[in-house]
């Protein structure tokens, strides 16, 4: 493994589990590399925190589309994505480098909507085959996954546990909304906001 992609997965490491403000002296010392290398790649701390979000969003935008050509069950690969995604720490970096606007910079957008283009076509899939409630959107289930995937401060985080979690979650999406409608009113109300509509 050269150096930058060294670098790379233990930046990714790091930032999970210290946040954007993690000492670079630490990403370097796991790379097994030293600081005048890392600067050398990575001059600022934001060229590394985008270089490593760029490269996990641009591996899962790969990975999205390789499984939803590989099933012919639409849930079943939204599943194997929503798991790579946790493999990949997603939810606990996605958050890094949102500008003030709340926006990713443009290289980055480029390769979420790769990402979000496919799952929401698997989406759409599996609500029309009646695989999955009407009533979630591909961002209900982004923003669970991320708050699901981020560390709790002084608890222990193992990736095992974040895994049965998720699963969980995607275990209720089957849910018919007719019979969620039965046990929780409150939130089928129709006075709610409608999911993200997927184009």
């Amino acid at each position: 493994m050269r150096n930058r992609e060294r670098i790379l997965a233990a930046a990714r490491q790091v930032f999970v589990e210290r946040g954007p403000k993690a000492p670079l002296d630490e990403i370097a010392r796991r790379a097994g590399v030293g600081n005048a290398t890392l600067y050398r790649h990575f001059r600022e701390r934001r060229s590394l925190l985008h270089a490593v979000l760029l490269s996990v969003v641009s591996r899962l935008a790969d990975q999205v589309e390789r499984v939803a050509a590989e099933n012919t069950d639409a849930l079943t690969a939204l599943e194997r994505f929503l798991h790579d995604a946790v493999d990949e720490r997603l939810g606990a970096l996605c958050g890094l480098l949102l500008d003030k606007c709340g926006q990713f910079p443009t290289e980055l957008s480029a390769q979420y909507a790769r990402v979000e283009a496919a799952a929401c076509r698997l989406m759409d899939i599996a609500r029309r085959d009646g695989r999955i409630r009407a009533d979630i959107g591909f961002q209900d289930v982004l923003v669970a996954m991320s708050l699901l995937a981020r560390p709790l401060p002084g608890t222990d985080h193992h990736l095992a546990d974040v895994h049965r979690r998720l699963q969980l979650l995607l275990n209720g999406l089957r849910l018919p909304a007719r019979e969620w409608a039965e046990t929780a009113p409150a939130l089928a109300s129709p006075d709610r906001a409608q999911p993200d509509e997927c184009s």
